[in-house]
């Protein structure tokens, strides 16, 4: 599992490769930690896996006998990338949101082309935009400093960035209107108090924001979860490529590509659980301020 699960950065004549070999080394080190406990805990192929448990001696079996491993890990590339997308995609949109409100017309007019040509292109365009244009780009603007080696961009990484600036796009607009929704009153009085406008937004602004943007960025959530599928254009090995290749090779389409479906269904009803538990804590929280 650890083969699929780490994806290569293709840069060994990058100029770029020393920074992916730092990388490549503190992820390894990582998954050096985290692999013995991800064995044991693993809910698919661990000790007490679902295909371990039921799939032993079918297609999913796990190991070397069935695909059981492959798709493992594809659920785990597509959790991964979640999970990494969303923080960039939340700050990033905050700042394009903070953007919007500015009184410079400048940062204003740059916040809506960002959202408007974000919103506008398909997923799939951007993340081939960033996979294969971007290098070229680079390749371009180095030639005159001497640089004339290819550069490639880790597809887990142009993943994570051409999903992310979708979503913060989205995001933004979602959090533009929970500032709208907060009372101009709220900054005033952490003037009154003293605050300076960082501690005011700390302490008085982004509290209130959250709760009121949570269930729009839910849904955000929702929709970054699907387009992480988009991946399996570029090579990534997430849980359509493992299960398109499972459904080729044995011949069994409709059963692979539905077991794609209950997974990325279990993905959605988790989040569901998780979105609706920091919902009813923030709405308590707010209930005793």
């Amino acid at each position: 599992m650890e083969s699929e699960v780490t994806v290569a950065a293709e840069t060994d004549a990058s100029f770029l490769a020393p920074l992916w070999g730092v990388l490549d080394s503190i992820a390894g080190a990582i998954w050096a930690v985290l692999h013995p406990i991800l064995t044991t805990i693993d809910p698919l192929c661990g000790p007490v896996g679902i295909f371990k448990l039921f799939f032993s001696n079918g297609v999913l079996a796990c190991g070397d006998t069935g695909w059981g491993d492959d798709v493992a890990s594809g659920f785990y590339v597509t959790a991964s990338l979640a999970i990494c997308t969303l923080p960039l995609g939340l700050v990033i949109g905050f700042f394009i949101a903070l953007a919007k409100q500015s009184d410079e017309p400048f940062l204003r007019s740059a916040g809506d082309i960002y959202t408007t040509i974000f919103r506008g292109l398909p997923e799939l365009l951007t993340l081939f935009i960033i996979y294969f244009g971007l290098p070229l780009i680079l390749e371009q603007a180095l030639r005159p400093f001497g640089r004339t080696e290819p550069v490639a961009i880790n597809p887990f990484i142009a993943g994570m960035v051409a999903i992310g600036v979708v979503f913060s796009a989205y995001c933004s607009e979602v959090l533009q209107s929970a500032f709208k929704a907060i009372p101009h009153g709220q900054y005033e009085g952490g003037d009154a108090l003293g605050l300076h406008r960082g501690q005011t937004m700390r302490l008085v602004i982004i509290p209130q924001l959250v709760r009121i943007a949570l269930p729009g960025l839910g849904n955000l959530w929702m929709t970054l979860l699907k387009d992480t599928a988009l991946v399996s254009a570029i090579g990534l090995p997430d849980i359509l490529r493992q299960s398109g290749i499972a459904a080729k090779v044995t011949k069994q389409a409709f059963f692979f590509y539905g077991l794609a479906c209950i997974l990325f269904l279990v993905l959605a009803i988790l989040s569901s659980f998780i979105f609706s538990w920091i919902e009813t804590k923030a709405r308590r929280a707010e209930v005793r301020h």
